[in-house]
């Protein structure tokens, strides 16, 4: 492949350095260098290859992301603020000795991510909590804070510094959690599990980073896709609430309830046979048999676990490093392809 082309205009090994010296960062990120970096992300977010990303009647990106049928893909569950997780999955290395970075850099794979990147989970429960007294007291102290920001922010800087070298064969799908206003409509809903997790974060990011930075990062947001679509394979954030026409998801920008039915579904609230229904609609006749639809969103124990009478797989296990590794031919098995790698930051 033409790498120049294809967008692959930094080497990996500068990219993964460029990784390693975000997860070391000590203190949340400076704003000027992200802000220069969200002004790329976002320019390669609306510029994307048409055939990958089919446009809406605006003339841009649409929701859905065609994946290449020819090389293997990761699917990448919630990160929640884990950069160890999300490092450690580009440098996780196949029998053959290659890592996922440098595959993805000569096009030889491609990965998506299935969202939620901000707001750390049930092991930064009780930092949620001493944040919030910072938060009620206008963050003059705000120790607890920065650790979240710091690791929120950077494993989104990582995604970004991926995107803009990758931009073909890497894609992040939007989840409930990108949401940096905390807004009610579009499709998203304002947010809170151990503490106030939603205001406190856009509190602090209007504060700290200002109206510039939360504009371009709120903009960001909104230009990732929903929807992926493989080979014997489609991905999104959430199990879909309902059954969604292609032109519904590739004109999200307009149609909040794609959003919040492809981001936002809890188990069990889904549609009898929407999973079902869009397998059928998105994939060859002949590759039905074993088509699965992935997802995370609502945490899981073990490697997976399975609903819609099996063909919807959730792998979001917030206590392990899962990933999928699904081959451009043959059957899905769920038990080859579903992997736990270690912490190799």
């Amino acid at each position: 492949m033409d790498e120049q082309k294809d967008g692959m205009l930094n080497g990996w090994a500068d990219v993964e350095e460029c990784l390693c010296s975000i997860h070391g960062r000590k203190t949340p990120p400076e704003v000027i260098p992200y802000l220069r970096k969200l002004d790329l992300v976002n320019f390669v977010l609306i510029n994307e290859d048409e055939e990958l990303r089919p446009y809406d009647s605006s003339g841009l990106p649409g929701g859905i992301v065609e994946l290449h049928r020819d090389i293997p893909t990761i699917i990448v569950p919630d990160l929640h603020a884990r950069m160890d997780f999300f490092l450690s999955t580009m440098h996780f290395e196949f029998p053959e000795g290659e890592s996922v970075i440098a595959l993805l850099s000569r096009g030889e794979l491609q990965v998506v991510c299935v969202g939620d990147g901000f707001h750390a989970e049930g092991r930064a429960a009780q930092r949620w909590q001493l944040a919030y007294d910072e938060f009620k007291g206008n963050y003059k102290k705000r120790r607890h804070m920065d650790e979240e920001m710091r690791e929120s922010l950077g494993i989104m800087e990582m995604v970004m510094e991926v995107k803009t070298a990758f931009p073909r064969f890497f894609h992040f799908l939007k989840g409930n959690h990108e949401n940096i206003a905390n807004e009610q409509g579009g499709g998203n809903h304002p947010f809170r599990k151990y503490a106030y997790e939603g205001p406190m974060v856009t509190h602090y990011v209007r504060q700290f980073y200002g109206d510039e930075f939360f504009e371009s990062y709120y903009e960001f947001e909104k230009n990732l896709p929903l929807f992926a679509i493989g080979r014997n394979f489609v991905i999104s954030h959430s199990e879909p609430a309902e059954f969604f026409e292609r032109e519904d998801i590739v004109e999200y920008r307009d149609r909040p309830e794609v959003v919040e039915g492809l981001t936002w579904t809890a188990n069990d609230d889904a549609e009898d046979g929407s999973v079902g229904r869009m397998l059928e609609y998105y994939l060859d006749t002949d590759e039905h048999d074993d088509a699965r639809y992935f997802g995370g969103h609502r945490p899981v124990r073990g490697m997976y676990h399975l609903r819609a009478d099996g063909k919807y797989v959730q792998i979001h296990n917030p206590e392990r490093f899962i990933i999928a590794h699904i081959q451009p031919e043959g059957e899905i098995d769920l038990e080859r392809d579903i992997l736990a790698i270690e912490n190799g930051e």
